[in-house]
């Protein structure tokens, strides 16, 4: 059954692309998103979507990098991602566990890649990380791109509610799996279908029962039958799902 992985950092994987994607539709992982975090690897993703057209591109400067955010880097960005192989604007966000950029900084980068979105028409794709209250306060106050996706989602159960009461579209990645992610599964699981998606974040957050090694895009079927067990819904049904919605939010 098809899926997508819907957030991974391919140039940061050791594998050249068509390995990487040869190895993820053998298990039907259609398509991958890989996502840029500074101006090098946005440019990177782009070039790589644009040679493949089964992977897309997202390009931003990473709210940990936000102390580069010059503005030449945010033109260099916003060029990007009016290019056709790129499909969001992200990651970008805010970031207050581990980082180098004051919130300040990262705040008005944030600022600057919502506006980045809204006029490319892209979606956004948000990394939030102990910053829940300012990114929703952010995104109200600058009014959110139409397509929004918070990307490996970290809140609890209220958060998913509001998240869904606002339309925003919430990623699940491989540490649903994890043992100790009952918060996180109780999210997940008042979360609406309809605004769910799966990632690898690969290389990062492998899921169980292969956690301690990298991850890559065609481990995504573990994370989406975690995802069915939470919802009580056959894995066919949330892969389905999850596609459709990767569609709708990054396009065909």
């Amino acid at each position: 059954m098809p899926a997508v992985d819907s957030h991974c950092h391919l140039d940061l994987m050791g594998a050249v692309p068509d390995q990487a994607l040869a190895a993820a539709q053998a298990v039907g992982v259609s398509r991958l998103v890989t996502i840029g975090i500074d101006v090098p690897s946005s440019r990177w993703c782009a070039d790589t979507a644009a040679a493949y057209p089964d992977i897309s591109a997202a390009v931003a400067i990473h709210p940990n990098e936000a102390s580069t955010a010059s503005d030449d880097a945010l033109t260099e960005i916003a060029r990007l991602a009016a290019r056709p192989e790129v499909r969001a604007v992200g990651e970008t966000g805010l970031d207050y566990y581990r980082t180098t950029a004051t919130p300040a900084q990262q705040q008005a980068s944030f600022r600057a890649h919502i506006a980045i979105a809204k006029q490319t028409d892209t979606a956004l794709v948000i990394h939030d990380r102990d910053a829940h209250e300012d990114v929703l306060r952010i995104l109200a106050e600058v009014g959110a791109p139409e397509r929004v996706v918070f990307h490996c989602f970290s809140g609890d159960a209220d958060m998913a509610r509001t998240c869904a009461d606002a339309g925003y579209v919430m990623s699940f990645a491989g540490n649903l799996t994890f043992s100790n992610a009952g918060r996180l599964r109780a999210a997940a699981a008042v979360a609406p279908l309809e605004l769910l998606l799966v990632e690898t974040d690969a290389p990062f957050l492998t899921p169980m029962p292969f956690r301690g090694r990298p991850n890559a895009p065609y481990l995504i079927p573990l994370t989406v039958r975690a995802l069915a067990a939470v919802k009580g819904l056959t894995e066919e049904r949330v892969a389905g799902a999850v596609t459709s919605t990767a569609t709708r939010v990054f396009g065909g």
